[in-house]
């Protein structure tokens, strides 16, 4: 490791590489729990801290709230003095290393809100010492590093890739994948300087499968943001595309299984109702919002996030037409939502669409219930509903909306029982029936 040259930098490789550093994840999520268990699974001692104390009691208590983290690995990790949660942000002082996993939504203009890292900077440079990494793992646009973190760390004195160091690491999070989790998800890394980037990729290398650096910090922002505006942009394509076919009577579903046995050049995207989770519906909005800071307008952008935020309306419409069809008005129809978290098999609701679509339903004076496994109760528009049975559910209703296709339903029961179903996701695929619209 030539670029380690400074006694701060040898210092705390030395450190990391025998695991006697002390780890500190600001944020303990999705992002933040996960790596917060993979790095006290091979020996550090880590500290998550977060500003809900019930998070922080419950994980003290050996109980995890994350899906992807089983309760029996946080409780071992706290058993064995390898992990702690606190909402003490003085303890960073102890801190040799410190990762930032906070969230970074999109206001309401679509402009990016930083509050959140801006907060937990301002905690940081409290108590930081020389010595030690800093890591910015929250997606944002290009320079946020550079530009916001960089200057708040600086402000005593401490100088950035001598005394401390400053990387940004894109959180690359799939809730529910079984196969793709924080472990063995390739962590791209780039710091402010060579000894930045070194000393995070030695970091991450303790506890995960594969490490890739890159020349800077702008561009590891920008590796998170293309992945995401790519699967969005070809996401608004294939909703487009099923919007088209469905005003001309084709399946597709059909197109999209026929066009997927080319061997190459083409990848196959699905449609739905519309876009959720924290990443694909916001991060591409980042970089549309940094290129006009440039006078680069992002066409693509701005029109793959108009198609997909239209899905919901057209999944109503759907619903609306499939009644129609039976001489049934919306208004005044039962209407039951099956599956209200964003993907299938999980309980995160972020930016669900099912959201939206329980939102227009019920503003065009329709009756909704829903069904989930793993979303107990949803608020809507001030109703707070509560999670039903599916068969019997589904047997009352006028019209079963699939919004989430959750590996648990009962598909073939479903449709014996349900007067109508609008399918959204191809969940009835196999099945053949009258009963079934599907988008």
């Amino acid at each position: 490791m030539d670029a380690l040259t400074t006694v701060h930098a040898t210092h705390l490789a030395e450190k990391i590489r025998t695991r006697q550093a002390r780890c500190g994840i600001v944020g303990l999520g999705y992002v933040g729990l996960p790596l917060a268990v993979e790095l006290g699974g091979v020996g550090f001692q880590v500290t998550g801290f977060d500003i809900s104390s019930a998070k922080v009691e419950q994980l003290n208590a050996g109980a995890s709230y994350i899906q992807d983290v089983p309760t029996a690995e946080v409780a071992a990790l706290v058993q064995s003095g390898h992990f702690k949660a606190t909402t003490d942000f003085s303890a960073i002082a102890e801190m040799d290393t410190i990762n930032i996993c906070v969230p970074t939504p999109l206001r309401k203009t679509k402009d990016p809100d930083m509050s959140f890292i801006v907060s937990a900077c301002e905690e940081i440079a409290k108590y930081l010492k020389p010595g030690t990494l800093v890591i910015l793992e929250s997606t944002t646009y290009p320079g946020t590093t550079d530009e916001l973190v960089r200057p708040m760390l600086e402000k005593e004195g401490r100088q950035v890739g001598s005394e401390i160091f400053l990387c940004f690491s894109p959180e690359r999070v799939d809730p529910g994948n079984p196969h793709f989790q924080t472990k063995n998800i390739p962590k791209v890394v780039g710091g402010h300087t060579s000894a930045c980037t070194e000393l995070g990729m030695l970091l991450y290398a303790q506890a995960l499968d594969k490490v890739v650096p890159v020349s800077s910090t702008q561009v590891a922002e920008m590796v998170k943001l293309l992945e995401n505006t790519f699967r969005m942009i070809n996401i608004g394509l294939v909703n487009e595309l099923a919007v088209m076919c469905g005003r001309m009577g084709i399946d597709v579903w059909e197109v999209i299984d026929a066009a997927a046995t080319k061997p190459f050049g083409f990848m196959p995207f699905y449609p739905g109702p519309g876009l959720g989770g924290h990443c694909i519906p916001i991060d591409p909005f980042y970089l549309s919002w940094k290129s006009k800071q440039t006078g680069i307008e992002a066409r693509f952008i701005e029109l793959a996030g108009y198609v997909n935020g239209q899905m919901p309306h057209f999944a109503v419409e759907k619903v609306q037409n499939a009644l129609n069809d039976q001489t049934k008005p919306l208004r005044g129809s039962h209407v039951h939502i099956l599956g209200v978290a964003y993907k299938k098999d999980i309980d995160d609701m972020r930016e669900s669409p099912a959201l939206d679509v329980a939102h227009l339903l019920l503003e065009r004076g329709a009756k909704v219930t829903y069904s989930d496994p793993h979303v107990p109760v949803l608020r809507v528009d001030g109703h707070e509903l509560f999670a039903q049975e599916e068969l019997p559910a589904v047997a009352q209703a006028d019209c079963t909306v699939l919004i989430t296709n959750h590996s648990t339903f009962p598909y073939a029961s479903i449709l014996e029982k349900a007067k109508l179903i609008v399918d959204t996701r191809n969940a009835f695929r196999g099945f053949k029936s009258e009963k079934i619209v599907r988008l």
